[in-house]
């Protein structure tokens, strides 16, 4: 068992030329601020608000989640999951880290019989027509996944599916074939379950979409597929135990919330780049960057005051792009934060052959391994970015396990609450994408809901 940690000497005052954050400081002020916020984040848990903290511990909804899992596993070929945002982030963020490499390339008994596993997320054609046009529908199941039930991408993806599922197989087609995951008792997607007898598992109402990747709307796909969805659930409980402690520097999470909050309000970095250094954690990055981007980009604080600061989340990665961005974050404007992820043990590793040593750029290559490259890229970058006084922390873990990577999701989740109440505003809540779901509902017909003013068409604005 691995969990993560924190090495954040590359932040600190001190060891960063010309900035950093002044170490007696986590010991005064930030240890005080960081008091209160945990405070809050503690009075909402216990208001019932931030139900992601009890997922790991919610044993009825795990065994109803594996028992659905068991009947579908063995009957596909393909498991397709359709949904968006928070509903497929989690869902791809795991399939990176867990299922091994090219899983759906696999055949099928490299895959131990599971099925191939496939995101719906996106509503283009091209890409929809082209799954479709692979997937044979009798072999084939559908996980619809939507929190309100109403999304307009993941509603139009059923549509699609039920339609396919149906002019294949008959009527009773799509009964078999589609299970939803949604909140219990209400919303369309829970209406449309109840009356065709779809297979059902339950977000629970404390339990935002992108707060929902320990629930059934990522496990439920990854127990299809074989992931050990129990370790995963042991780590994130680990990680929460872990980040129960008001001591902020006993507190992982909040230590990461507390410096990426410090380097955005005081250090002018409100670019906030989470480069890993692994393919595995590929996923991993874009989920953090939604779960960044909508939990703390909010205009007005709890008060109804503009906020006047706020971070921007960014994926990156190692080492592909210190061959791209790497001179924006080395040269470019001081606005940047890196938190670089990586691991000490790769699952299997390639060695590098000892051949033409007459060549010195090849020479010191050889006898190492691919990781050593790797991770030796990862430790030069920070280092690197320390000597020109940009500031970076590592998150590390000993190996990419279930478990580890379980602990890796609470930790981030529990980092952006906290510093949701750092920041002063409700990292619960998303206003700033309902206008364009409006107006997206509007353009589509739907009654009741507002339709965009029609371009203007005055050719002095066009070229």
């Amino acid at each position: 068992m691995s969990s993560p940690t924190i090495d954040f000497a590359n932040a600190v005052a001190g060891v960063v030329p010309g900035t950093g954050i002044d170490p007696d400081r986590l010991h005064g002020d930030l240890a005080a601020r960081f008091r209160d916020a945990h405070a809050a984040v503690t009075a909402r848990r216990r208001a019932g608000e931030m139900g992601f903290f009890a997922l790991p511990a919610d044993r009825d909804l795990t065994v109803r989640t594996g028992a659905v899992a068991a009947t579908v596993a063995p009957r596909f070929e393909s498991l397709v999951v359709i949904g968006i945002g928070g509903s497929a982030l989690g869902t791809a963020a795991l399939r990176d880290a867990l299922l091994p490499p090219a899983w759906n390339e696999l055949d099928a008994a490299s895959r131990g019989g599971r099925p191939r596993l496939h995101l719906m997320d996106n509503p283009d054609p091209d890409s929809v027509a082209a799954l479709l046009g692979r997937l044979n529908p009798a072999r084939t199941c559908f996980n619809v996944v939507s929190k309100s039930g109403s999304t307009a991408e993941t509603m139009a993806h059923l549509l699609v599916a039920w339609t396919w599922v149906e002019s294949s197989l008959g009527p009773g087609g799509p009964r078999e074939r589609f299970v939803v995951t949604t909140s219990p008792g209400r919303g369309p997607l829970r209406k449309l379950a109840e009356d065709h007898g779809l297979l059902a598992l339950d977000v629970p109402d404390a339990v935002g979409g992108r707060f929902s990747v320990l629930s059934p709307a990522a496990l439920f796909p990854a127990a299809v597929t074989g992931i050990d969805t129990g370790a995963v659930l042991a780590g994130a409980a680990e990680a929460a135990a872990r980040c129960s402690t008001p001591e902020l520097l006993r507190n992982s999470a909040g230590v990461l919330a507390t410096l990426l909050h410090v380097a955005d309000t005081e250090m002018g970095c409100p670019v906030h780049v989470f480069m890993p250094y692994a393919d595995r954690l590929r996923g991993l990055a874009y989920w953090i960057q939604q779960l960044w981007a909508e939990s703390l980009g909010k205009a007005v604080d709890r008060e109804g005051r503009p906020v006047e600061s706020g971070p921007t989340p960014l994926p990156s990665f190692g080492a592909a792009d210190q061959h791209s961005v790497l001179q924006l974050l080395m040269e470019g404007p001081r606005d940047k934060i890196v938190v670089f992820l990586g691991r000490e043990v790769p699952e299997r590793d390639v060695g590098i052959p000892e051949r033409f040593a007459e060549e010195p750029a090849l020479a010191c290559l050889g006898g190492h391994t691919l990781f050593d490259l790797l991770d030796a890229e990862r430790r030069a970058t920070a280092e690197a970015m320390r000597r020109e006084g940009r500031p970076n922390l590592t998150v590390m873990t000993e190996r990419l396990d279930a478990h580890a990577v379980g602990s890796l999701l609470m930790l981030f989740q529990i980092a952006v609450v906290y510093a949701g109440e750092l920041y002063g505003v409700n990292p619960l809540d998303q206003p700033g994408v309902e206008l364009g779901k409006k107006l997206t509902f509007g353009l589509m017909g739907r009654d009741g809901y507002p339709r965009p003013e029609a371009p203007r068409s005055d050719s002095r604005w066009r070229v």
